[in-house]
């Protein structure tokens, strides 16, 4: 599904400073869960955005679902990332002034679903979530596991075909944290693609294989 071929992302034109991603060559296939470790600064979060269709690379390629991205402009990058892309993140990036059921929507409200169909799969995602007596509650209403799950629902209310994760349990206590862990896996089973940075090996330990970066570059993957 995903196909890193030398890639290379720099934020400067010195050539004095490192990549921030260089000559990165990585595959995962659909329905994979792929967990990314390093240390900070050693590029995960820029192989997320690039492999989330937020950032482009430097040099190299990169295909997605079989089609090389190479000549692709930015509107049709973002029309990809919100038809196939749900983004789960450690800060949650829920919009304050938007309740539970408006924050889960946003997705399909960016691509012109139609009202009654927005509101049946919102109902739906909120159901899967526990939220639906949150609904009408705004962010700083909930609990931080209660944020988390409002962020799953809106990564998933447009049944996307990768998950990408940046820390996802990062803010959270353990048994938010296991429970988020809990539904990442479950999404696996039912098909989903999904990668996931941490800096944790027991999180990692929930994924198929794991790939290390250190400097920009793949230093070790197992499975």
């Amino acid at each position: 599904m995903i196909t890193l071929a030398n890639v290379s992302k720099r934020y400067s034109n010195e050539p004095s400073l490192s990549a921030a991603l260089d000559r990165v060559d990585l595959t995962v296939e659909r329905g994979e869960f792929v967990a990314i470790m390093g240390p900070s600064g050693s590029g995960k979060t820029t192989m997320l955005n690039i492999v989330g269709l937020i950032d482009t690379p430097s040099s190299g390629r990169y295909v997605f679902g079989g089609e090389d991205l190479a000549n692709r402009s930015i509107d049709q990058l973002a029309d990809l990332r919100r038809r196939h892309v749900g983004f789960i993140f450690q800060s949650f990036h829920l919009i304050a002034d938007l309740d539970v059921r408006e924050n889960v929507g946003l997705p399909l409200h960016y691509q012109g679903v139609p009202r009654a169909q927005w509101r049946t799969r919102v109902r739906e995602m909120l159901e899967l979530m526990g939220l639906e007596a949150r609904s009408r509650d705004f962010p700083d209403e909930l609990s931080g596991g209660e944020r988390q799950r409002v962020a799953i629902a809106r990564a998933l209310v447009n049944d996307p075909s990768l998950i990408v994760a940046d820390e996802p349990t990062g803010g959270l206590d353990s048994g938010n944290d296991n429970d988020v862990l809990d539904m990442l896996s479950t999404l696996h089973r039912e098909g989903a693609t999904v990668l996931m940075v941490t800096h944790s090996k027991d999180r990692a330990a929930r994924a198929e294989r794991i790939v290390h970066l250190r400097d920009g570059r793949i230093v070790a993957a197992r499975i």
